[in-house]
């Protein structure tokens, strides 16, 4: 794990030398550096070839060098490879030789399979971080960072995986302490094409460097989101993800929390950079396009999973040498600040909701794009009605109803966007078990008004808006207004 810097280290490595032994300024002295966005010089025998005899001659050169030295050749060639087959095939993929080569000389994995592993010393360790930061800061081509930083950091589905990630968690770490925004850039587009469980195991490092281990270094990764809002986005949906709530492990640190909340009660829009920047359809198993389905749950959750927490760690019993009664009103205290900042996030993802059915249909995906997936939904009742079951909530206590009331009022504003699309049927039959509620009721039930956007099928659960081609998105009438330049005509149960 990667300790959190608080300012940027001096330079450590400026006698490693890149290719050839010249300096990281230039090749051969006189010319252009990597990222400098001229052309390339093209040095010595080394052409720009997939040709795998060219890959085993590199191969015999790095293994000449030590580790950082080879590494920073490496990183030379690859620089000059992909600019290249970029000019003349957009969009190149990966090779399996460039991968070997990134997995021996990055990862310190012999390709031999009887080889023992080569260890970097923490020193060495920092050092590399430091020249894979300074070569994507140098890096002008956005296309040659995003290719090359898929090949460092790709998931390949071998043992080499966990050495990859490892270095991945400690480089965005650095970056973030350092606002290197080029490789946080990168990160969010990485956390947007890898698989989910990769992404959470990233959102977890990140997590435990600024929200758990150091003690106010959380204020050093809020600063980011004027940097890299579309790395904050990304993030979002991970730690969303990471922390379900289904566990008392699993409730957010307050941290996180409190920074979350900041984020997207500043800007509610952060939560649609991705959907807004990105082809609409994602493969299974990868992050969502938006956190929104992270967030709902957050919402409607929370006073049950915190209720079941509080539950847990109550004791007639002395807790750090304080008395039950002391320790009371210290947890009141913090639970008071914690419904505050659900209420202000559900606030905030029912704006987010609002003005989602411009957006929709500016991109001509209304009625066409489920945002909200209603498997998510099926999900969400069913973990409500274990914690009422769990908590033996039968009767209507304030836990219940606010978890019920903020559900309710995503669904509806939800169903009401076009983020969430689902027939009634549906939506009663798995809201079925829960407690009876009324406001759930009549979003489960009416207003009964046909549908009056075509691209919707009968069936599916009515607007309760007016058609967006005849009238403005939002209400003319005076609403009151909770931030501003923008009008919310909702106000969340508290």
């Amino acid at each position: 794990m990667f300790c959190v810097w608080a300012a940027p280290a001096p330079s450590l490595s400026t006698e490693t030398p890149f290719a050839g032994g010249h300096s990281k300024e230039g090749c051969g002295g006189d010319g252009p550096s990597p990222g400098s966005g001229s052309p390339l010089p093209h040095c010595g025998h080394w052409t720009l070839s997939v040709d795998l005899d060219k890959m085993t001659d590199i191969r015999h050169s790095l293994l000449r060098r030590d580790a950082l030295s080879a590494a920073k050749e490496l990183l030379y060639h690859l620089d000059i490879f992909f600019n290249s087959q970029l000019q003349n095939v957009p969009g190149s993929l990966v090779d399996k030789s460039t991968i070997e080569l990134v997995e021996e000389f990055i990862f310190q994995l012999p390709k031999e399979r009887n080889a023992q592993p080569k260890r970097l010393s923490s020193l060495q360790e920092l050092q590399l971080l430091e020249i894979m930061c300074c070569y994507f800061q140098e890096q002008s081509k956005d296309a040659v960072r995003q290719i090359i930083f898929s090949a460092l950091f790709g998931p390949q589905g071998n043992k080499a995986d966990e050495n990859r990630l490892a270095m991945l968690g400690k480089l965005v770490s650095m970056a973030i302490a350092i606002c290197r925004v080029p490789i946080l850039e990168c990160t969010a587009l990485w956390l947007q094409r890898t698989h989910a469980v990769f992404c959470v195991k990233l959102a977890k490092v990140l997590v435990e460097d600024y929200c758990i281990l150091v003690p106010g270094s959380v204020q050093t990764l809020k600063r980011i989101v004027h940097a890299s809002p579309r790395f904050c986005c990304q993030l979002i949906t991970a730690v969303t993800a990471l922390y379900d709530l289904s566990t008392d492990d699993l409730i957010p640190p307050h941290d996180l929390l409190e920074m979350v909340v900041s984020w997207v009660f500043e800007d509610p829009r952060l939560t649609l950079i991705t959907f807004l920047n990105s082809a609409a359809n994602l493969p299974r198993g990868f992050l969502e396009l938006t956190p929104l389905p992270g967030l709902i749950r957050w919402c409607a959750l929370a006073p049950l999973a915190y209720k079941r927490n509080c539950k847990t760690f109550s004791a007639p019993s002395l807790v750090n040498g304080h008395s039950n009664k002391m320790c009371k009103e210290v947890e009141s205290d913090a639970n008071k600040d914690i419904k505050i900042l659900y209420s202000k996030l559900h606030l905030s993802v029912l704006q987010v909701l609002m003005i989602l059915q411009g957006h929709l249909t500016e991109k001509n995906l209304y009625g066409r794009l489920e945002l909200i997936m209603f498997d998510h939904v099926e999900r969400l009742v069913g973990d409500i009605n274990k914690l009422v079951k769990e908590l033996n909530l039968s009767n209507p206590v304030k836990e219940v109803e606010l978890a019920l009331d903020r559900l309710a009022q995503a669904l509806q504003v939800g169903i009401a966007s076009g983020a969430l699309l689902c027939a009634r049927d549906n939506l009663r039959s798995i809201c079925s078990a829960l407690p009876h509620h009324n406001l759930l009721q009549l979003v489960l039930t009416g207003p009964v008004q046909q549908p009056s956007h075509t691209a919707l099928p009968p069936g599916f659960y009515p607007h309760i808006h007016t058609s967006p081609a005849r009238y403005p998105m939002y209400s003319t009438h005076p609403v009151q207004t909770y931030m501003p330049g923008m009008a919310f005509s909702y106000r969340p149960i508290r």
